[in-house]
């Protein structure tokens, strides 16, 4: 502007040649015109100027003018002169607009594609072009690449004008390479140690599989976030006054690694001292002290303060009083390096819901959402019937996340609950292959839905083909039936399977009823109908499968009882499930049998985000009627379900084959299958990849499956394995190898499966 000023003036002493200062000339204009402009209309520069025709002005009045015009940011040139025609001195505005922008182009971008580019900045089409505008635009992609790592990215804009004054704007972008954290470096600590540290930490340092997993990454606002977290992880420990300076961070001559060196001082460890209550106490005082973990002569923990806030605050929060103030107190003794806490309490006024609002549910409905809340609209409010609810929803498996906040209204006592969720895939498509000495190469793939219609229904329609067995299954199970806390459904299925010594070909389907008791029990009964027949039978095969060929029909009861204690039920890390069932056969149909089943999971928490899963079961099967128990319902163990390093259904008592002769076949046996069973699985799980969500998975298995002869545990196998876990971007991939640590004769020493899935 300053540039434009210096112009009007010079054509101004030109014009005038005055001897006397140009800010103190005065001369008469007889009209004023203005030129130049070609987008900009008239009527929008007029209003502006103060210099009217038929007037005497100062040269201070037109350089206003001038910066008036320029004010609208439209221009990129703006001059003034004066000039003579038939004896009037007419005023003129020169005017040069700014270009069009028509055009933005990007180029060299692979992280970003152009839609999420075209998000960041602010140039627009059709707009007019502004250097301000085009500078904010390249640091906002400049920091949106730092943002992921790219510390070397260069943005350079590049304009391109034509003749009609529209200009095309490109952005050409350089990304360089991601900055990877080399090493990091503590200075000061004595009591935690690096590793301890490191492990608090959410910035990395970078390892081989970095380019897979993007472990390394180094982002500015994550390391600010880490000092905090290492603050908090003294603060646990009693260091009250540990300080944790700034970073020093040294970025390579490439730029493409950088070591990060943090200084901490620790300072003085401090125990509690006096702890007491105070403000409105609904209990006594000794029995809301008896609440507080922390003790006198504890070592200091903030996570435990916040811990006991918490837990006050639900006992009152769990009362109706939904906006309890719970502020602990403290009074710092350095000399004896003690903390004093107070816990004040101030309970505030009882709060009833009073709307229960849903969002984010695309697909599902609202009302599936809202059974799984324990509150109702009137309900006196429930801190522990809040955390409940979020459980419960999130326990659907619909969601991949779910945020239930609260929200005070104008109303007194009065608040409303917001549910906000967002959808994720509850379909999957997947496939899998195995290899046995059964069945050899098998393959399957199924469709499952459990949500279908957006109301939580389970639809499964699966199918398995393999050289040797056909599987096809239909399957609906509405959880809710009616809306209420009975579950109803049913299945349709048909098996055809070739076995060494003889075929099955089973149809059949069933009826499932279930209803809850309480949160976490479920009972269910369901009818099972069946038609079976077995043919090309061996006639060298065991006498029980020899005394099976021939059709025969099924009608059974089975009635379980569920307890689910676990944390999150689609992929759970703590908790337990037990559950009991009892099947009966005989109401109708040829075959006639009982069987009672036992099972149990348990899963511990252990260091660094691994758990153990502890799976047991032992299963009975008893004759009715004096009736032989069925060939197909007697217990086979072997493969993934049950003991893995074993084929699968070749756990148990095994007959060896024959040839015409009567002569034993090496290596080949019957699987007649046994009347009770028992086998448990320990597993390890650690998380291998968490960035991608992968884990490992050590594990143990032992069991087996006996005759009527014989007694539980008398013979009993093992294996042992490892495998992975993923939950891939395709869906959930199993992977897992298991190794049979006693073969005999006839036994594969290992076996390897493979499933993987994909969400649709």
């Amino acid at each position: 502007m300053l540039k434009f000023r210096r112009l009007a003036l010079a054509i101004l002493l030109l014009v005038i040649c005055s001897s006397i200062p140009a800010w103190s000339v005065t001369y008469r204009v007889d009209d004023v015109v203005v030129r130049g402009n070609r987008r900009v209309e008239l009527d929008s520069i007029l209003p502006l100027l103060t210099v009217k025709p038929g007037t005497t002005v100062m040269t201070e009045q037109i350089d206003a003018d001038i910066r008036a015009i320029y004010g609208l940011g439209r221009f990129e040139d703006i001059s003034a002169e004066i000039i003579e025609e038939n004896g009037a001195k007419i005023l003129i505005y020169n005017l040069k607009e700014r270009p069009l922008v028509r055009k933005i182009i990007f180029e060299g971008n692979d992280e970003f594609d152009e839609s999420k580019l075209q998000t960041l900045i602010t140039l627009r089409t059709p707009d007019i072009y502004e250097p301000r505008v085009v500078e904010e635009s390249v640091r906002a992609i400049r920091d949106e690449y730092v943002k992921e790592g790219y510390y070397g990215v260069e943005v350079k804009p590049e304009v391109k004008v034509n003749d009609r004054a529209e200009a095309e704007v490109t952005f050409r972008i350089r990304e360089g390479e991601k900055v990877l954290v080399d090493h990091i470096v503590f200075d000061g600590n004595t009591v935690i140690s690096d590793r301890k540290l490191k492990k608090v930490m959410q910035t990395k340092e970078r390892w081989f599989l970095s380019w897979l997993t993007g472990r390394g990454t180094f982002l500015e606002d994550v390391l600010k976030n880490d000092l905090l977290l290492i603050a908090d992880e003294y603060l646990n420990q009693g260091y009250l006054q540990v300080k944790v300076k700034d970073p020093v961070i040294l970025i390579s001559e490439d730029r493409k690694s950088l070591d990060i060196y943090i200084e901490i001082e620790e300072g003085d460890q401090f125990r509690i001292g006096k702890i007491d209550v105070d403000g409105d106490l609904l209990l006594p005082r000794e029995e809301l002290l008896a609440k507080i973990t922390l003790k006198p002569g504890d070592v200091f923990s903030r996570r435990q303060l916040r811990e006991n806030v918490i837990r006050l605050s639900d006992l009152y929060a769990d009362r109706g009083y939904a906006f309890v103030n719970v502020a602990p107190l403290s009074h710092l003794d350095t000399e004896k390096r003690q903390i004093d806490l107070k816990f004040d309490i101030e309970k505030g006024d009882k709060v009833h819901i009073h709307r229960i609002k849903i969002s984010g549910n695309t697909k599902t409905r609202d009302k599936v959402i809202r059974r799984e809340i324990k509150l109702a609209e009137g309900d006196l409010f429930s801190a522990s019937k809040i955390k409940a609810s979020r459980r419960n929803i999130n326990n659907l498996g619909f969601f991949e996340e779910v945020e239930l906040n609260t929200r005070k209204i104008s109303e007194k006592g009065l608040m409303d609950i917001d549910v906000q969720v967002k959808e994720r895939p509850t379909g999957t498509f997947s496939v899998g292959a195995g290899y046995s000495s059964v069945d050899g190469l098998v393959a399957q793939g199924s469709v499952s839905q459990s949500n279908f219609l957006g109301l939580g229904l389970k639809l499964d329609v699966s199918g398995s083909f393999g050289g040797k067995s056909t599987t096809y299954n239909l399957g609906l199970l509405d959880p809710h039936f009616l809306d209420t806390r009975f579950a109803l459904g049913g299945d349709l299925y048909k098996t055809d399977r070739e076995y060494t010594d003889y075929d099955k070909a089973t149809v059949g389907g069933d009826v499932k009823l279930g209803f809850s008791i309480a949160e976490d029990n479920r009972f269910f009964f369901v009818y099972r109908y069946e038609e079976k027949e077995i043919t090309n039978v061996d006639p060298t095969a065991a006498i029980e499968i020899l005394e099976a060929a021939g059709v025969s029909t099924l009608s059974a009861l089975t009635a379980s009882f569920t307890r689910d204690r676990t944390d999150y039920r689609p992929d759970p890390t703590r908790g337990y499930i037990g559950e009991i069932s009892a099947e009966y056969a005989g109401l109708g149909g040829t075959e006639k049998y009982a069987k009672l089943i036992l099972d149990y999971r348990h899963y511990i928490p252990a260091i660094w985000k691994t758990y153990f899963m502890l799976h047991g079961q032992i299963g009975h099967a008893f004759k009715v009627s004096g009736d032989p128990i069925p060939l197909d319902e007697k217990f086979r163990l072997g493969g993934i379900s049950t003991l893995r390093g074993f084929d699968s259904r070749e756990v148990g008592p095994r007959v060896q084959q024959v040839d015409e002769f009567g002569v034993p076949i090496p290596g080949a046996y019957d699987y007649p299958g046994g009347n009770k069973e028992a086998f448990a699985n320990i597993e390890y799980l650690f998380p291998l990849f968490p960035e991608v969500k992968m884990k490992g998975v050590v594990f143990f298995d032992v069991g087996n499956a006996w005759a009527s002869g014989e007694n539980y545990f008398d013979d009993v196998r093992y294996s042992a394995g490892a495998g992975i876990r993923w939950m891939s971007p395709l869906g959930p991939l199993r992977l897992e190898w298991g190794r049979n640590l006693d073969p005999r004769d006839g036994e594969e020493t290992s076996r390897f499966d493979f499933s993987m899935g994909r969400f649709y």
